[in-house]
């Protein structure tokens, strides 16, 4: 969907309202979008560098941090978020090192998923129009990873995809499109390369 600019600059909600409809918003505009991104930035590294002195504050922290964790959660430091409250994760998950979510779209993890380290989800998409793009334009889609899911080492997932339950995405792969459940995708586009035994 492209912008409608006259639309857009009409709207009279605030640029987080617009970011959580899913709507058009301006990310370099509302002081409010600045504040939770560098509050949240700010508690993220506090958290590593707490984890080591004392794991159990800091996975308190990274709870409240957090939409929703579930129970058994894990995660290795560091990680970076945007918007920490758009974040949740299932049960027993576990995040490894140097996880970065960008943007403010939702994205929930399910129960059982294992991300590798340097994993990157990105919500944002910026408008096309070149003599628009330097004035901010974004939208955000959800990404949802469903429980079961294991994604490798340096997996980039784009905006809008889910990745079916059980599934495995290989190292180094950027997903641009939604995967099914029970298969191994891997390369840049991603690409169903084996089938799983179903679960």
């Amino acid at each position: 969907m492209d912008l409608d600019l006259a639309t857009a600059l009409a709207d009279a909600r605030s640029e987080y309202d617009k970011m959580v409809a899913g709507d058009w918003y301006r990310y370099r505009y509302g002081p409010e979008l600045a504040d939770m991104t560098t509050s949240t930035q700010a508690t993220c590294r506090r958290i590593t560098a707490l984890y080591d002195e004392d794991r159990g504050a800091a996975q308190a922290m990274f709870r409240e941090l957090l939409g929703t964790v579930g129970e058994g959660v894990d995660f290795r430091p560091p990680f970076y978020l945007d918007y920490g409250h758009r974040l949740h994760v299932g049960d027993r998950s576990f995040i490894n090192a140097d996880f970065l979510t960008l943007g403010g779209g939702e994205i929930r993890i399910g129960a059982d998923v294992l991300i590798g380290p340097s994993v990157r989800l990105y919500t944002p998409t910026h408008v096309l129009d070149p003599a628009l793009r330097p004035q901010g334009w974004e939208r955000v889609n959800p990404i949802t990873i469903e429980d079961g899911a294991w994604l490798g080492g340096s997996v980039v997932v784009c905006p809008g995809v889910t990745i079916g339950a059980r599934s495995v995405v290989g190292a180094g792969s950027v997903v641009k499109r939604d995967v099914p459940p029970d298969v191994v995708v891997a390369g840049n586009p991603a690409r169903v390369v084996k089938d799983l035994p179903r679960g």
